[in-house]
């Protein structure tokens, strides 16, 4: 389990437990009138059947104890709304607890075990049920199973063996498609050095960090100020600092497809397993300012320096249905260099990106990554002969159910070349002649490499497994920003 930092913001956008189970049969091989009851504390609504893809947003926090009922291989079994609830869950042995609170106590119902016939009493937990919870206690990424053992009766509800189960058991033939913005407000801080400052801005005109702080609503903000240390094995030793904030306005894309999935059939409602499309990614708007001043004695192999940690498990009300995202975002600085170069480099970027993994039946899964960025005016000065290039970046990853399905790097760079002494101020993008003082020659360049990786664990949408991680590849692009001759 992640041992997770101290909360410097408030909780997460949903903290509360919601999930699926279904009551069906404890003996598979058998169906029954009780096995096809709805639960006894849903509500009498279910998700219709009708060719409408389901609704996909964020979870209102108002939804703390809503919860939701399918029953997978029975008529009628669709998703829909109950107050069953995961109590606890230990991550080691698969076991969880699960209550069932009736309307107007505050206590678990009874339980109770499987009738003598092997059918489920309605509205308790039975083997074949599917869980879809979002962060509880024991499962603070969320939980994704179904039930292979009813083993008795707690004080707090019945205690159930599971085992790991995958999103079309849940969705089946359904459509869903949508993206959701996090909750800056959301997010876990862990800081990594001294002077880092986070800051965030939300409906409400409600905001958090340095006073003064302006970050556009939704936007998520780290501001860091810090010495860089002399690399090993560098030619000299340097005395350079670093400053800049990096802003971003995260969101998550979810989608899922349920070509792949048959009718129900008339006399069990089995649905053929696995989606038709499918896909899960990371998007959002980004601004980076930052400085870096000083003699940077680097190496040609780049230095990372991260100095943020930032996590969230945002829960998706697909339909009905509680899907836990987890995100984790780890902000950093990068130097590299060759010689003993002295610079002063200052860049502002603004644009935005996309990095994701999509599947079709055709072509299985295959990454998304783009990314358009724009340089504001840059200032630079590059002292003696040598290179350095310097990049304020972030990396992101973002999985469902605590399993991480994909793995994005995003990191804007300053690259300069200089074989003498150069100054230059570049107005970009403006046409106008650089106002350089210099002896010798140099170049200026901006960039930024978008890279990452598909993981196995993108299977949870039951899809064929991934055999071994899959590279986005690396979305690479630099523009000269300014060069000359003295």
């Amino acid at each position: 389990m992640r041992k997770r930092p101290s909360r410097a913001l408030v909780p997460a956008l949903a903290a509360s437990a919601l999930f699926l189970a279904a009551g069906c049969s404890a003996d598979p091989g058998q169906s029954s009138a009780a096995a096809r009851t709805p639960d006894a504390g849903a509500s009498a609504t279910t998700t219709a059947n009708s060719d409408q893809p389901l609704a996909v947003a964020a979870a209102p926090a108002a939804a703390a104890t809503s919860t939701a009922v399918a029953r997978p291989g029975t008529v009628g079994g669709k998703a829909r709304k109950t107050s069953l609830k995961v109590k606890s869950y230990d991550s080691h042995t698969r076991r969880a607890v699960i209550s069932a609170v009736a309307k107007g106590t505050s206590s678990p119902s009874p339980t109770g075990t499987p009738t003598p016939a092997g059918t489920a009493t309605p509205g308790r937990t039975a083997v074949g049920d599917v869980i879809a919870s979002a962060p509880a206690p024991g499962a603070p990424d969320g939980l994704l199973a179904k039930v292979t053992k009813v083993i008795g009766e707690t004080a707090d509800g019945t205690e159930v063996q599971t085992a790991p189960t995958t999103l079309d058991t849940l969705l089946g033939g359904d459509d869903a498609k949508g993206t959701v913005p996090v909750d800056p407000a959301s997010f876990d801080v862990e800081r990594l050095l001294p002077d880092v400052k986070v800051s965030w801005a939300k409906t409400g005109d409600i905001h958090s960090g340095p006073e003064g702080t302006k970050v556009p609503l939704g936007s998520l903000r780290v501001d860091v100020a810090t010495k860089v240390a002399t690399a090993e094995g560098a030619p000299a030793s340097a005395d350079a600092s670093v400053s800049g904030f990096v802003q971003v306005k995260p969101e998550v894309d979810f989608s899922y497809g349920g070509g792949a999935s048959t009718a129900a059939t008339a006399s069990t409602g089995s649905t053929a397993s696995g989606p038709g499309a499918a896909y899960l990614g990371i998007s959002g708007d980004w601004t980076s300012q930052w400085a870096l001043k000083g003699r940077a004695g680097a190496t040609a192999k780049p230095v990372r320096l991260p100095f943020a940690k930032l996590h969230a498990d945002p829960v998706l009300q697909v339909g009905p249905i509680p899907v836990v995202v987890n995100l984790d975002l780890t902000c950093y600085f990068e130097i590299s260099g060759d010689g003993r170069v002295t610079v002063d480099v200052e860049q502002d970027l603004k644009g935005d990106f996309k990095a994701g993994g999509t599947f079709g039946t055709a072509a299985g899964w295959t990454p998304v990554n783009e990314s358009h960025m724009d340089s504001s005016p840059v200032r630079t000065s590059v002292t003696t002969a040598g290179s350095v290039k310097a990049a304020l970046g972030a990396q992101a990853t973002v999985g469902l159910y605590g399993a991480v399905g994909v793995t994005a790097d995003l990191a804007p760079y300053l690259r300069g070349e200089a074989a003498g002494t150069v100054t230059a101020t570049t107005p970009v993008g403006s046409g106008t002649k650089s106002d350089v003082a210099a002896s010798g020659s140099w170049a200026l360049y901006g960039g930024l490499d978008l890279s990452g990786t598909l993981q196995i664990q993108l299977a949870i949408f039951g899809t064929p497994v991934i055999q071994h991680a899959i590279p986005l590849g690396t979305l690479h692009r630099e523009w000269k920003l300014a060069d000359g001759k003295m």
